[in-house]
C-alpha cells in the first residue's frame, strides 16, 4: 500500500470534522482539558500544530542502569557493588557520610572505565575531595562527585559549612578535579517531591544551576549532574526532561560555554503509597520508562517498599530486574530517538520549556534563585503549587489507586512499618526555611493506620 495515494488531511479539517460530529456541543469544553501544569491538552495532534521542531541530542539507547549503596565501611560497600555489577548494574551511586572512607578501597576491583560512579556525601570537605586528585583518577571521567551546596541549603535550611567555605571548596574542586566527569550537581528532585509543578522544577533547576555558572564563571569545563524525580504523568515527564535539555542549551550558549547536561532520573516518592504497595512496582516501571524516553544518562529505580522498609534483597532484586527488562527485553536499545515525530510529546515539550523560561527570567529579574530561596519566595511558590495539586485529589480530578480509588480495609500495615514513613518534625535552628518533601497519601494513610 502506498500512503501517498491518500489525501492529506490538515489539522483544521480534522477539527471541523470533530466539531460536526459534536452536534452543537463546544469543541473546547468537550475535549480540551487543562493539566495541573497549566498546559491545554487537545484530543489530537498534527504535524502542522507546531512549526518549530524539537531539536536535542537524543541518546535514548545509551542510558545506564544505576543503583545506590550506603557506605558504612569500604569492604562491605565494595563487595555489594561488585555483586550488583555482575547482576547487570552499570552505574553505582555511593552515599558516604564519613570523610575518612578510603576511596581506593571502596572502588577496588571495579572497572571504572565500564562502570559509571557517582559519589554523594553528606558533607563538603576539601581533604576528602583531595583523594580524587590521585594519579589513579586522572583519566576517570566516569566518576561524578555530587556536590550541591545550594541543594543542601534548600533541603536542610543550612549550608554544608557556610556560604564562603562551601564556595571556596567547590571552586578549588572545579580546578583540581577537572579530570573527573563532574564535581557539581543540581537536585531538582527535591522540588518535585515537595510538590512543585513541572515548569517550576525546570525553572528552579535552571536558576539553581545558573547560580553556579555565575559564581564560577568559565571555570567549569565538564558536566553538571542534574537529578530529576519523575511522577506518573508519563508523557509529560518525557517532555519535561526533553524540555530541560533545550533550555539548558539556551542558558549555556548565553554564558558562552558548552557544559554537558548529565541527567540522573529516579521515580518520585511523592506518589508512592504504603497501602497496596505492590502498585508501586507499576508506578516505578512507567516512571523509569519516562526517564529512558526523556533521554536520561542514568536511571536509578526506587524500591517498591523503600518508603517504609529498610533495604532488603528482595526489593532490591525487583527494582534492578525492572530496569534489566526495560533495557534488554523491551527493545529500549534499538531506537536512538523513539519519541521523534510524536507530535503530542513535542507540543508539551515546547510548552513546558516556554513556561519554564518565563519563570526563570522572572527569578533572574528579582535577583536570582539564591536570593529568592533566602527570602522564602521559592518555598512559598512550591507550597502553593502543592496545595493546588492537593485540591485535585480532594476533588477527585486525580486519584491514587489503593488510596483514593479502591482502598482496601483488609490490608494491615502497622506491623509492616520498619521506620516512620511520614514527614518528621525536627525543630532546629536553620538559616532559611527548608523545602520539605511530602507524599500525597500521607494524611489518608495516617487515618488508615489509626483505624486498623
Amino acid at each position: 500500500m502506498n500512503f501517498d495515494e491518500f489525501k492529506k488531511v490538515s489539522s483544521k479539517e480534522w477539527k471541523q470534522k470533530i466539531q460536526y460530529e459534536l452536534d452543537g456541543e463546544d469543541y473546547s469544553n468537550k475535549f480540551i482539558w487543562k493539566s495541573l501544569e497549566g498546559v491545554d491538552v487537545k484530543p489530537f495532534y498534527h504535524h502542522d500544530d507546531d512549526k518549530v521542531k524539537v531539536s536535542i541530542d537524543h541518546r535514548a539507547n545509551s542510558w545506564k542502569i544505576g543503583h545506590s549503596i550506603y557506605v558504612n565501611n569500604e569492604k562491605n560497600a565494595n563487595s555489594k557493588a561488585i555483586k550488583l555489577i555482575k547482576k547487570g548494574v552499570e552505574s553505582v551511586k555511593f552515599i558516604i557520610n564519613n570523610p575518612k572512607i578510603s576511596i581506593p578501597k571502596l572502588l577496588s576491583g571495579i572497572n571504572i572505565n565500564n562502570t559509571r560512579i557517582y559519589i554523594y556525601t553528606g558533607f563538603l570537605d576539601s581533604n576528602f575531595l583531595k583523594k580524587f586528585e590521585s594519579k589513579n583518577f586522572k583519566t576517570k571521567n566516569s566518576i561524578f562527585i555530587l556536590n550541591d551546596p545550594i541543594g543542601i541549603l534548600a533541603r536542610n535550611g543550612n549550608w554544608y559549612n557556610n556560604s564562603f567555605i562551601d564556595n571556596k571548596i567547590i571552586s578549588d574542586s572545579i580546578i583540581n578535579l577537572n579530570h573527573l566527569g563532574g564535581v557539581i550537581s543540581v537536585d531538582t528532585g527535591l522540588y518535585q517531591n515537595a510538590g512543585a509543578g513541572m515548569a517550576q522544577q525546570l525553572a528552579y533547576g535552571l536558576a539553581h544551576a545558573n547560580e553556579y555558572l555565575n559564581n564560577f564563571k568559565n571555570k567549569i569545563n565538564n558536566s553538571i549532574v542534574f537529578k530529576f524525580s519523575l511522577s506518573g504523568n508519563y508523557f509529560f515527564e518525557i517532555a519535561k526532561l526533553q524540555a530541560f535539555r533545550i533550555i539548558w542549551d539556551s542558558l549555556t550558549k548565553h554564558h558562552g560555554n558548552d557544559i554537558n547536561c548529565h541527567i540522573v532520573s529516579s521515580p518520585s516518592k511523592r506518589n508512592k503509597t504504603i497501602y497496596d504497595y505492590n502498585i508501586n512496582i507499576l508506578r516505578t516501571t512507567t516512571e523509569c520508562m519516562s526517564g529512558i524516553l526523556g533521554n536520561s544518562d542514568t536511571i536509578m529505580n526506587l524500591g517498591y517498599d523503600e518508603i517504609y522498609k529498610k533495604n532488603n534483597a528482595f526489593s532490591e532484586r525487583i527494582s534492578i530486574n525492572q530496569l534489566l527488562i526495560l533495557k534488554h527485553e523491551s527493545k529500549f536499545l534499538e531506537n536512538i530517538n523513539p519519541t521523534e515525530g510524536a507530535y503530542y510529546i513535542e507540543s508539551i515539550t515546547h510548552k513546558l520549556a516556554n513556561k519554564a523560561l518565563l519563570i526563570f527570567k522572572d527569578i533572574e529579574k528579582k535577583g536570582g534563585f539564591l536570593k529568592l530561596l533566602m527570602n522564602g519566595m521559592i518555598q512559598k511558590n512550591i507550597r502553593n503549587q502543592a496545595e493546588l495539586e492537593k485540591s485535585y485529589y480532594k476533588n477527585s480530578k486525580k486519584q491514587l489507586l489503593g488510596i483514593h480509588l479502591n482502598p482496601s480495609n483488609k490490608i494491615k500495615m502497622n506491623d509492616e512499618l520498619e521506620f516512620y514513613p511520614f514527614l518528621k518534625s525536627n525543630k532546629r535552628k536553620t538559616l532559611i526555611r527548608p523545602i520539605l518533601e511530602r507524599r500525597i497519601a500521607e494524611d489518608i494513610e495516617k487515618t488508615f493506620l489509626n483505624n486498623e
